[in-house]
């Protein structure tokens, strides 16, 4: 397999990138992932809007993609409380992130104590270790603040930012600068993909990148804008709104899809028990059809 002599870096938020890391979690230490930190719903809103933080939640699910399912430490980092109590509908595992983050000298150093306690070996990184939100603009001008108010907007904003800009930390550069294979998505365009590109340092690294970019589309339309666009539509949107187009090829499942910007890897990538979630199996054996195709060796070096 050629995924396994790689240096892989996944990019991306919420169920998406745990489901790419999960699929490569057999790649160990040789794995990076660098996580969304802009939700502002849900148990981890609750948490922002408590004390000034990152988003916890979908660095908690990132991590327990990468622990055994049965554990105990992923039934402990997974457990929701119920009711209508001040509790009720929290994550255990965003109070614990969340705890640590409060006595811990950074957050960095909050989820290398929880690798340790699940024995994660894949390193799992913050897009930045400083909060921020998304500000999305309409054409007109107007404004929405927020990704959950992002996610509703009825038409696509004509640009997207981060309030405040924010930077990364520099395992995020290394690990991008060091990647033979960059992976973006699947997931949400607007709030799960595109957020850690409007990190400057990450786009400037992306950038200079001497790995191959994929783009993993959804199975599953997404209840979104960017729900409407084309593909190419797609990568002219993210060129004009970071500077530059970090995406080589992309990798669907729709026979329909084309672009006159990037190489199209087209399979079945449906899992067969939840239709909206890529196999693994098929979605390995799409990456390596990826990697088979790349004709030029500068593209990517795959170790010997």
């Amino acid at each position: 397999m050629q995924l396994k002599k790689l240096n892989i870096v996944a990019i991306g938020g919420g169920h998406g990138l745990g489901r790419v890391l999960c699929t490569l979690s057999f790649m160990g230490n040789k794995l990076t992932g660098i996580v969304t930190t802009t939700d502002n719903g849900g148990s981890t809103g609750r948490l922002r809007k408590r004390s000034s933080t990152i988003a916890w939640g979908d660095l908690r699910n990132c991590l327990t993609q990468l622990v055994d399912q049965n554990s105990i430490g992923s039934q402990l980092f997974n457990f929701r409380f119920e009711g209508n109590d001040e509790l009720g509908g929290h994550n255990l595992g965003n109070l614990i992130l969340y705890g640590l983050g409060r006595v811990q000298s950074s957050p960095m150093d909050s989820i290398k104590l929880v690798r340790r306690i699940l024995r994660v070996k894949t390193q799992v990184l913050p897009m930045s270790e400083t909060p921020t939100d998304l500000m999305a603009f309409y054409p007109e001008g107007r404004c929405r603040l927020g990704e959950l108010s992002v996610d509703e907007m009825p038409i696509m904003p004509t640009d997207l930012m981060l309030a405040p800009l924010v930077k990364s930390v520099k395992p995020c550069i290394r690990a991008i600068e060091n990647a033979d294979l960059i992976i973006l998505g699947p997931g949400s365009f607007l709030t799960s993909v595109v957020p850690p590109l409007l990190v400057r340092d990450i786009t400037k690294a992306l950038d200079k990148r001497k790995g191959h970019c994929v783009f993993i589309d959804n199975i599953v339309a997404e209840q979104s804008p960017a729900a409407k666009l084309t593909l190419d539509e797609k990568l002219n949107w993210i060129e004009r709104n970071i500077g530059c187009m970090p995406i080589d090829s992309v990798i669907c499942q729709d026979e329909k899809i084309s672009s006159d910007r990037v190489n199209i890897i087209c399979q079945d990538l449906t899992h067969n028990k939840v239709p909206h979630h890529h196999d693994t199996e098929k979605l390995i054996h799409a990456l390596e059809t990826c990697l088979n195709k790349i004709s030029s060796p500068t593209n990517i070096e795959i170790a010997s």
